[in-house]
């Protein structure tokens, strides 16, 4: 496929860091793919940065109308094994007219409300 755009490698850092950035979040490589969860549990899909398969995340969105926007994003699906049932969206980062970084951190910060305990939202929001 070649390497990905440097835009969207950009904006993929900048999710992967913000995403980094949530008390109690860590990163793992499960299928050699780069995901961040809390608790055990994935709140960001990052997939993978080589080239091999298009940039692309994947976050869930309980929010009816956050969900329904992110899907309105150009290449935008429900995620694959089921998971789309429950909410989950996968948003290509390289497509033409991609939602922007900051847009992208948001719908992140809803996955990760989502899936983390209520101490660790308490401490998202005193922070």
């Amino acid at each position: 496929m070649g390497a990905p755009p440097k835009a969207a490698l950009a904006k993929r850092e900048k999710v992967r860091a913000f995403a980094l950035g949530l008390p109690g979040a860590v990163e793992e490589y499960p299928w050699g793919e780069t995901v961040v969860k809390v608790n055990k549990k994935i709140f960001v899909f990052l997939g993978v940065g080589d080239g091999s398969y298009p940039l692309g995340m994947g976050v869930k969105l309980t929010d009816e109308a956050t969900h329904a926007h992110a899907l309105t994003s150009p290449g935008a699906q429900p995620s694959g094994y089921g998971l789309g049932k429950s909410g989950w969206v996968q948003v290509p980062l390289a497509e033409k007219g991609a939602p922007r970084a900051d847009l992208l951190c948001e719908w992140v910060e809803e996955s990760y409300r989502a899936i983390a305990t209520k101490k660790l939202i308490a401490e998202l929001d005193a922070g």
